[in-house]
């Protein structure tokens, strides 16, 4: 399975306008390759390089087994998406772009898709990131791992 983005390459910047420093949207991913009996995909995006440990930017999760990407900004408008979004460690739900301290040198950002073999995830209302993540780990089928890097 691969991940990928129309607006940055693996391992390359993240452009301004996906950052707390732009128009923090979600950026353009497309995927392919999801195995046989995915019933469904989370997309997760964390920072393991801030400061007080991972920084966790992004969860959705529930994502139709049939969509093969989201577009620019699908985050803010999850509800046109069918798509449900956890609660991140800005405290609101959604995305939240990459955002690292100022001078603190460059971030990488993983943003990883999930291929799950269950169409719902059990979770109650408003989920954490990590919770997400744990509980799609228990039907996990495939992985793949798109990383981006910013810097301020």
């Amino acid at each position: 399975m691969q991940l990928t983005s129309s607006s940055f390459a693996n391992g390359t910047m993240i452009p301004r306008r996906f950052t707390c420093d732009g128009q923090d949207l979600s950026p353009p991913l497309g995927w392919t390759g999801a195995p046989a009996g995915t019933r469904s995909f989370v997309l997760l995006c964390d920072d393991p390089d801030a400061p007080a440990g991972v920084w966790h930017h992004w969860a959705a999760y529930d994502i139709a087994p049939d969509r093969a990407g989201l577009a620019e900004g699908a985050a803010q408008h999850a509800g046109n998406q069918a798509l449900k979004q956890a609660t991140n460690d800005f405290r609101r739900q959604g995305y939240g772009g990459p955002c690292p301290p100022h001078r603190h040198g460059p971030h990488r950002y993983h943003f990883r898709l999930l291929a799950l073999s269950i169409d719902h995830l059990p979770l109650g209302n408003d989920p954490p990131c990590q919770g997400v993540e744990r509980e799609a780990r228990r039907h996990l089928l495939a992985e793949a791992l798109l990383v981006g890097i910013y810097e301020r």
